[in-house]
């Protein structure tokens, strides 16, 4: 199994890229072709889909920024691992946690759980 800090290290640098080339070459070096994510609120299919949500996300919460809450873990095919959606040093404005599975050590299909949502 690839590095599960590694990996989700990549994913969340992936939802923070702003830069619109260099989060498509991020899509392509971490997730699937047909890589699908899903969670209560949205859902994507393929790196457009993908690209998609994450700028809509980006729109709704400028200026925020994922990181890693705890410690991934996994094993085999399997990630799982938290996260908060946060201003730099502050506290959590949302938080989840992500299992994932792997295909040749690229995230094939994410499902999310949101932990903390605001109002």
């Amino acid at each position: 199994m690839t590095d599960p800090a590694a990996l989700a290290a990549r994913y969340l640098d992936t939802w923070n890229e702003t830069d619109p080339a260099r989060r498509r070459a991020l899509l392509a070096e971490t997730f699937t072709e047909g890589a699908r994510y899903r969670d209560p609120l949205m859902a994507g299919e393929g790196h457009d889909g993908l690209d998609a949500l994450i700028g809509a996300v980006q729109a709704r919460f400028p200026g925020l920024r994922f990181r890693l809450a705890g410690r991934p873990d996994g094993y085999g095919d399997r990630l799982r691992f938290s996260w908060a959606l946060a201003p730099e040093g502050g506290e959590g404005v949302v938080e989840g946690t992500d299992f994932a599975t792997l295909e040749g050590g690229r995230l094939a299909e994410v499902t999310g759980f949101l932990d903390r949502v605001p109002a």
